[in-house]
């Protein structure tokens, strides 16, 4: 049988999903660990041996792919004003499916320099000022760049004061330097897509050879991004609709992984009544990670982050059984819970790390007060109007309590300045782990993505 074949090279798992496409059905899919320290196909291979068991021969036409591998896409991001300049670069680096290792604001100091070359960033973007403003800042920061020596230890993306952009260029003369359109032209404005394709390019260009999937590339048909990027373009298709068949409208969406926690809005999130936005507008579209956070690597993360006595609230575990059973679990990250205390102690930090993930990403709300009386002002985005949330991730889907672990991420009076999605949101599960999948399949055919996901991906009845 004919197939389209969807891979996506993850840091622990290779996945693979098998699509029919004239019959716009899922045939099945199969997962096999990551083999990215010897040769990743080796990963590859075992999972498609792994899904043929299960589908019978298939005959691939065309193979997708996306990647996370050994880390993903690693950036750092400079600008001018932290909650402005520097937050556009955050947001374009972060809505491309990269993940923000070093964010900068102001001029850059020596220390710095030498912080950002230990790090050793795949991309650093360079931002600052709006068009016909600052012009100091962002060419005295490609000047710190430079003096890390040419031919550069990594490719720059200027994408700031267009008055200063040739010279920034020249600044980093033998560099793999590319100019960009402003990500912030002008205040409450931003322009992050022309950033974001480039970003994507440079991912083909250099972050698959460095990654050990060129080796892979004569089995791929030509689209390659990195999988947030590709899980975001699912998620931007089932919102939307295709073809015309309606989508599903705004929605939230939560990806719980080993090491990190990602969050999706497709949402305007405009403020309501005589609410004042405080900072830039946010993209329709926007993705957050928290890297501190997540259910294997990062579990220590979500301990520091909400504490041991919630954990233990959670969990109905003792408080000091917590931090030794935490400690193992970063030792040990393909463990699987086996016991009651096993699962209990993995509901709880999923659904910790939902509940604080999908806090750093809703926008939040507070009164001030001014010379004309109390205000009401909001920060980042609204999704109290979503009534829609979405998760994915191992941890969630074979979880038997994931909707009760997705009622964490809902708005609860209890912490009413979190704009969170509406507590009466109607919960939807990704049970067979294919958003990333359907996003690298909505590139070339987007009904048929569309058409899967409304079948796969379950709805589990609202919140409440």
């Amino acid at each position: 049988m004919e197939a389209i074949l969807l891979i996506d090279f993850g840091s622990t798992n290779t996945k693979v999903s098998a699509v029919d496409p004239v019959g716009k059905t899922l045939l099945g899919t199969a997962a096999a660990y990551t083999t990215v320290e010897t040769d990743i196909g080796e990963g590859l291979a075992e999972a498609l041996l792994l899904l043929q068991q299960d589908t019978g021969p298939l005959r691939f036409t065309k193979r997708f792919a996306c990647s996370s591998a050994a880390g993903g896409l690693r950036m750092i991001a400079s600008g001018l004003v932290p909650a402005l300049t520097a937050e556009a670069a955050r947001l374009a680096a972060l809505g491309a499916g990269a993940k923000i290792v070093g964010l900068y604001a102001y001029e850059l100091t020596e220390e710095d320099i030498l912080e950002i070359a230990r790090i050793k960033p795949d991309i650093f973007l360079l931002t600052g000022g709006v068009d016909g403003g600052n012009k100091a800042c962002i060419l005295h920061n490609a000047n710190m760049l430079a003096s890390l020596g040419a031919p550069g230890p990594f490719p720059v993306l200027i994408a700031g004061n267009r008055s200063a952009s040739a010279a920034c260029a020249e600044a980093l003369a033998g560099w793999n330097s590319i100019r960009c359109p402003n990500v912030l032209p002008k205040l409450g404005t931003l322009n992050i897509e022309p950033v974001q394709t480039e970003i994507r390019r440079l991912f083909l260009e250099r972050i698959i050879h460095a990654r050990g999937l060129s080796r892979e590339r004569e089995l791929i048909s030509g689209i390659l991004m990195p999988t947030p990027a590709a899980v975001k373009r699912g998620l931007e298709l089932l919102s939307a609709g295709a073809g015309g068949e309606t989508g599903l409208g705004e929605l939230a969406a939560v990806d719980l992984g080993g090491a990190t926690t990602d969050v999706y809005s497709v949402a305007t999130g405009m403020p309501r009544g005589e609410v004042i936005l405080k900072g830039i507008p946010e993209p329709f579209s926007k993705r957050t990670v928290e890297g501190d956070i997540g259910m294997r690597y990062s579990a220590a993360g979500i301990l520091e982050a909400v504490g041991v006595d919630k954990l233990a609230a959670l969990s109905g575990l003792a408080p000091a059984t917590i931090p030794a059973m935490v400690t193992q679990l970063t030792a040990h990250p393909e463990a699987l819970p086996v016991t009651a205390e096993d699962r209990s102690l993995d509901f709880a930090l999923a659904a910790a790390a939902v509940e604080t993930a999908v806090e750093r990403h809703a926008g939040t709300i507070e009164e001030v007060y001014t010379p004309m009386g109390p205000a009401l002002v909001q920060t980042g985005k609204d999704l109290t109007c979503v009534e829609r949330l979405i998760l994915t991730g191992g941890a969630v889907i074979h979880n038997r309590e994931a909707k009760k672990i997705a009622r964490y991420a809902l708005f609860t009076q209890r912490k009413a300045a979190s704009l969170k999605p509406s507590e009466k949101a109607a919960i939807f599960i990704d049970k067979s782990y294919i958003l990333a999948a359907m996003g690298l399949l909505a590139e070339t055919w987007p009904d048929v993505a569309l058409s899967i996901m409304k079948e796969e991906i379950e709805n589990h009845g609202t919140g409440e």
